[in-house]
């Protein structure tokens, strides 16, 4: 992999990763298209760490302030700050143990255009069903254990690729009532953990790989995925509230409807 397509790949995976239109099926694109090699190991751990710097940085207050009332409290008389980590947290652990114990397993079956295609229509249309049928009438201090756990039960689903991970978090918090603004923060807030504990066991596995890696192209595919992500985050919280979820709906069912077409046509 060149710088070239180090780069284009950087700021695809900065760009797709916090809206809900799914980083795999855009990432499988080029590689399927114009015969890009994978980009390896080294390269997702790269990329993960820009996002994951750009996701804290912009939300380092909410985080700043749900670790310390979480310390300060726990368990015992938490306040709203601390009740929202422990609800990160809740929601977090059916992804964790479904990718300890089915990774290997979706990567070796599920990891292909067909699932792709078909996650990127399906999960669109129930983005549409969402958006169409919400409410909106909850915000993140009425968030409960039985909804955090579907959340986190939702999110689990996206570790079948094509699936987008703030797509069916969101999909899911609004089809519980919430507002779209809190469904998109604890949407954003839900995915430090899960990427740092992608982040830490991918580079677990670099750290026993024998050969070196381009550490410039390494450095540069992490700035350029860090920018791109915090800009992606920013400019969708500050449109979502007026023009909503309908045009990522529309773009999900027309990437499927490509990617189905491509299927059809023996492109990929």
């Amino acid at each position: 992999m060149d710088m070239v397509q180090a780069l284009i790949l950087a700021l695809i995976q900065g760009l797709t990763e916090f809206l809900p239109i799914s980083s795999s099926a855009h990432l499988i694109l080029p590689s399927q298209l114009f015969g890009w090699p994978d980009q390896g190991l080294a390269f997702d751990v790269a990329v993960h760490l820009g996002t994951l710097l750009a996701v804290m940085f912009y939300f380092r207050r909410d985080i700043w302030h749900i670790s310390r009332r979480f310390v300060a409290t726990g368990w015992h008389q938490p306040d709203d700050d601390a009740r929202l980590g422990w609800w990160i947290i809740v929601a977090t652990l059916p992804a964790g143990f479904a990718g300890l114990f089915l990774n290997d397993w979706i990567a070796m079956h599920l990891r292909s255009v067909e699932v792709i295609t078909a996650t990127t229509l399906i999960f669109g249309g129930v983005l549409w069903l969402a958006h169409a049928s919400a409410h909106e009438q909850r915000t993140l201090l009425q968030m409960t254990l039985a909804a955090a756990l579907v959340i986190g039960l939702a999110q689990a689903l996206a570790l079948i690729p094509g699936t987008s991970r703030s797509g069916i978090t969101m999909t899911a918090a609004l089809l519980l009532g919430f507002n779209r603004m809190d469904a998109a923060r604890f949407s954003f807030l839900l995915s430090i953990p899960l990427i740092l504990a992608a982040g830490l066991l991918k580079g677990a596995e670099l750290l026993a790989a024998d050969h070196a890696p381009d550490w410039l192209m390494l450095a540069v595919a992490t700035l350029v995925a860090a920018v791109s992500a915090w800009l992606c985050i920013y400019y969708f919280l500050a449109w979502l509230q007026r023009i909503g979820l309908m045009p990522f709906v529309i773009y999900r069912l027309l990437l499927g409807l490509v990617l189905a077409g491509l299927l059809m046509a023996g492109v990929v």
